[in-house]
């Protein structure tokens, strides 16, 4: 049970680290943006991580394991933020979104992956929990994505 634990332990700390990256990210650009409608999505998606990164992390921890602090900051993911920023700089509204769609597909396809395939160490409570995580990151997904297809149109 000690090991099925420490592979739990993993998967939920990957989704820990792919929500860290997604506050890191969000508050970033809601603190660059001047427009508010930006400040405003930003400041609820970088929310919906952290109330996602609190479950996780409380979900490790009684597991007995230690919910990482870290984010991705070696992945594309990681880039991806950084362009967001420059982006910011120049107020560029088109860039900043397809960095954040990026961003937003990264962190969809990570909830994807430990869905269709955690090695069966999920129990069905935290399969529940992960599964209603997804639809609110795959909702934030959705909104930016929505956003971007209107920017195309003008």
């Amino acid at each position: 049970m000690e090991n099925n634990n420490e592979k739990t332990v993993e998967v939920l700390n990957t989704l820990i680290e792919i929500n860290n990256d997604r506050i890191q990210g969000y508050l970033t650009a809601a603190k660059e943006t001047r427009e508010m409608d930006l400040k405003d999505l930003f400041g609820h998606l970088a929310h919906d991580s952290q109330k996602c990164k609190q479950e996780l992390a409380d979900e490790v921890t009684k597991l007995h394991g230690t919910p990482t602090e870290g984010t991705k900051t070696t992945g594309k993911i990681y880039r991806a933020w950084m362009d967001v920023k420059a982006a910011l700089t120049n107020n560029d509204r088109k860039a900043i979104i397809d960095c954040c769609e990026y961003g937003e597909d990264v962190a969809k396809e990570t909830y994807e992956n430990v869905l269709k395939d955690d090695g069966g160490t999920l129990t069905a409570t935290q399969r529940q929990m992960v599964t209603e995580q997804y639809n609110l990151i795959r909702n934030g997904h959705d909104k930016i994505k929505a956003l971007k297809d209107t920017l195309v149109e003008h």
